[in-house]
């Protein structure tokens, strides 16, 4: 049983929802990454989505956008991402962490490489935006061999016959685009999200996590309410560009964030 598949039963036992913040590695700059990691932990993620760095996102809005360009300022690359989670599975061996990005990195360093290399730094699962199921089934054997959950995206539009596909061959935990847009957008309409939740329900068993528009503690309750996990991206890198720098002040206002959202959903239940 994967961490993350054991994760979602433990909370699912004690009534509770699962939080998931993102982060860009190396944003503001790679000291940061991994004592931020920790911080998160404590303050009540039970999941991480570590970001990996590109120059050329499609799904980011631009607060994530901003976060990949300073990260690759300081040299990120995929193979720097992996041995920060090697670096924080030193200290921490039961919080899964989800490494989200673009295939590009990917190919370059090489499928194979990849799988045995995530596999060795203690990576969980893998969701890579712009990979669609249908050419999807090279890396999600490696990923297989390697015990690494592959992890899909829905959107709003997509169709039943989809649904099924991405649930037959993700694992973990499918990830919900709440809008149509990029992430950090503000047209979040919450009573849409759960009729389209309560339909993909219908067509698969795997946990649904939500993101893309969580912005504070009220609109994480309000989904933890319908879904299995609620995922805050953009309002915790905004916290982040904002603090310039200060690397102490960052780590406060996201850990700030996070623990009036994880109280928030506690008590919705």
């Amino acid at each position: 049983m994967s961490r993350l598949t054991a994760k979602f039963q433990t909370l699912k036992q004690a009534n509770r929802k699962a939080l998931i913040p993102f982060i860009t590695a190396g944003d503001p700059h790679p000291d940061f990454t991994v004592p931020a990691m920790h911080a998160m932990v404590e303050a009540g993620a039970d999941i991480i989505e570590l970001g990996v760095p590109f120059s050329d996102p499609m799904a980011d809005g631009p607060v994530i956008q901003k976060a990949s360009e300073r990260a690759l300022l300081h040299k990120m690359s995929l193979r720097r991402v992996l041995d920060m989670v090697e670096k924080f599975r030193s200290n921490d061996s039961e919080t899964p962490v989800v490494l989200m990005g673009y295939l590009n990195p990917v190919e370059c360093m090489g499928y194979r490489a990849f799988a045995d290399r995530a596999r060795s730094a203690g990576v969980d699962g893998v969701l890579t935006v712009d990979m669609p199921p249908e050419e999807s089934s090279d890396l999600l054997s490696l990923l297989e061999q390697a015990g690494i959950d592959p992890i899909f995206l829905l959107a709003p539009n997509s169709t039943d016959e989809r649904i099924r596909k991405m649930g037959q061959l993700g694992r973990g935990y499918l990830y919900y685009v709440s809008l149509k847009g990029v992430t950090g957008a503000s047209h979040l309409d919450l009573s849409d999200v759960q009729r389209k939740l309560s339909e993909i329900r219908a067509l698969t068993d795997l946990p649904l996590g939500v993101g893309f528009g969580v912005k504070n503690a009220e609109i994480a309750a309000t989904i933890s309410k319908f879904a299995d996990a609620v995922v805050v991206g953009s309002a915790l890198v905004e916290k982040i560009e904002v603090a310039r720098g200060d690397s102490g002040r960052a780590l406060n206002d996201i850990v700030d964030l996070l623990k009036s959202m994880r109280t928030a959903m506690d008590a919705s239940f």
